[in-house]
């Protein structure tokens, strides 16, 4: 009876904790080879905890002013000074992550949904190919920072404005990079078997072509994450984004270039922490392609 339940044991397929491990035991392998990744990793998952815990981490009101410590250097009582205001730079700096990962995080979201959905249906059906992709093209004509500037200066500045006119610069993108993908899908043989056994369109762009595109899609989404961070500060600095009393990294960086010269704490903080952030999802951009991409993981 044992042997019978110890062979039985033995022959019995992977549990799901088995599984689990040997997912755990890759991943751990290839972020072994990637220490970059590692790199990114750690800086953008310290970024989403300043976030989170910007009251806890930065107790000082980001808006108070006073302006008797106006243009004070970084001290014990002010870690990266005060602007010309009077305002905490650190606090500003930190509550100023939580808008800036904000705009990264709904135009990525928002921008590879809308690109998705565009892609596979205009790479799928082809007499949609030229009607869609030529608006796209015309989309992407225009200079995407100027266009986003022209959208908000029509719409108004706000946190809405700023995430919606980001999400229809960088869709343009997104779908030229799903439509090409889908246009190679469709002609694999496991797409020809599908059709032949009578499967409607639909299932074979859900069953068949869109897992196959996750994986370009999540690198996309990293880098669409960091250059609309990178816009919304641009944006920002020029004073045609988000409303000058929010705190955020672009803001800083726009009210501290008067002061440059007097007190150049104002912009180095906030920029530097932009930096950082930007080059922290790069890296995790850079991972991801890496090993998701069977050609590369091959080459290495």
């Amino acid at each position: 009876m044992d042997r019978e339940l110890t062979a039985d044991t033995i022959m019995a397929p992977p549990g799901r904790f088995d599984r689990l491990e040997r997912r755990l035991i890759t991943i751990r392998r290839e972020l072994r080879r990637n220490p970059n990744m590692i790199l990114g990793i750690f800086i953008v998952l310290l970024a989403a905890s300043t976030a989170i815990f910007a009251p806890v981490i930065a107790d000082k009101n980001p808006k108070e002013l006073r302006v008797l410590n106006r243009l004070q250097a970084p001290s014990t009582t002010n870690y990266m000074g005060t602007d010309g205001l009077g305002r905490d730079v650190f606090s500003r700096a930190v509550h100023g992550t939580r808008l800036s990962l904000l705009v990264g995080i709904m135009v990525a979201v928002i921008s590879m949904a809308i690109g998705t959905a565009i892609g596979v249906v205009t790479g799928y059906y082809r007499a949609l190919d030229n009607i869609v992709m030529r608006l796209m093209d015309g989309l992407m004509a225009f200079p995407s920072f100027l266009l986003a500037i022209a959208l908000v200066s029509i719409m108004g500045a706000s946190i809405t404005t700023v995430i919606t006119a980001i999400t229809v610069v960088e869709t343009p993108r997104v779908v030229r990079l799903v439509r090409a993908s889908v246009l190679t899908l469709r002609e694999r043989e496991y797409v020809d078997a599908a059709r032949a056994i009578g499967a409607l369109p639909l299932r074979i762009m859900w069953r068949h072509v869109f897992p196959n595109l996750i994986a370009p899609i999540l690198v996309q989404g990293t880098f669409v994450f960091a250059l609309a961070i990178l816009v919304e500060a641009g944006l920002s600095f020029l004073g045609t984004g988000i409303p000058p009393d929010v705190p955020t990294w672009g803001n800083m960086m726009g009210e501290g270039k008067l002061f440059f010269r007097l007190a150049v704490w104002i912009m180095f903080f906030p920029g530097l922490m932009l930096s950082i952030t930007v080059l922290g999802v790069n890296l995790v951009g850079d991972g991801l392609r890496d090993t998701l991409d069977p050609r590369l993981r091959r080459a290495r």
